[in-house]
């Protein structure tokens, strides 16, 4: 057992639920945080069934007072996981300059304010890691992905700035990104996408959540690309 403390954003379901179990099972105490209590209580409940502490806490993720909040329930934590997002899949001509906002609000300034409260606290305690969840669209255009695909850039240039400013504070900083998961929003980003079999699954998206928890503080890896294997490489 770790006897650690995770944060983790979006955790009610998909993504964020199944690596909260995955971290349970590593031994983490875990802060779980999205905007449906009803969904974080089950998890809450399933994550407790596997021995661990687990402090349940909704917030808004575009308010900054409520993250600061959030936060402030969580004290020192020695992970985060900024997993919260949402998209809306319009072309460039057709989107609305309200749902840019609100998806760069969420995806990009609330992991921003996210990773700004975890690394006060974590350059006190001399020590932490976090690890953002971007996407194959953080650094590859797709039709339709605007305003979500501008947020994964965002994140990653977030990522690669905090890997600087924390490496002299023993604070890890990576990114994670995954192409397509067997999530709801990526059936609603690709309706062309019929064969969800052959698509990343959430339990992948958390193995590589945990693998990165794994590595000695003396070594790192900036970011892991999760590539069907059918799809193009992205490098």
């Amino acid at each position: 057992m770790t006897n650690k403390k995770a944060l983790i954003t979006g955790a009610s379901r998909g993504i964020g639920a199944t690596i909260a179990a995955r971290l349970a099972k590593e031994g983490y105490d875990l802060i779980l945080t999205a905007r449906d209590q009803s969904k974080l209580a089950t998890v809450q409940k399933e994550c407790e069934q596997l021995g661990v502490e687990v402090l349940v806490s909704t917030a808004d993720l575009s308010s900054e007072p409520e993250i600061i909040d959030l936060f402030l329930k969580a004290g020192f934590i020695d992970l985060l996981v900024n997993n919260a997002g949402f998209g809306i899949f319009e072309e460039i001509t057709d989107t609305k300059l309200e749902d840019w906002q609100a998806i760069q609000k969420v995806n990009a300034e609330g992991a921003f304010l996210c990773m700004r409260e975890a690394m006060r606290t974590m350059k006190q305690q001399n020590g932490g890691r976090i690890i953002n969840i971007s996407s194959v669209v953080g650094v590859k255009g797709y039709p339709s992905q605007a305003a979500y695909g501008a947020s994964k850039h965002a994140l990653i240039g977030l990522t690669k700035t905090a890997i600087e400013e924390g490496r002299d504070h023993n604070i890890r900083v990576h990114a994670i990104c995954p192409g397509g998961v067997a999530t709801e929003m990526v059936k609603e980003a690709r309706p062309d996408l019929t064969d969800f079999s052959a698509m990343i699954q959430p339990k992948d998206v958390a193995d590589a959540v945990a693998y990165l928890c794994s590595l000695p503080t003396n070594i790192t890896i900036d970011c892991i690309h999760l590539r069907r294997a059918a799809s193009p490489q992205t490098w």
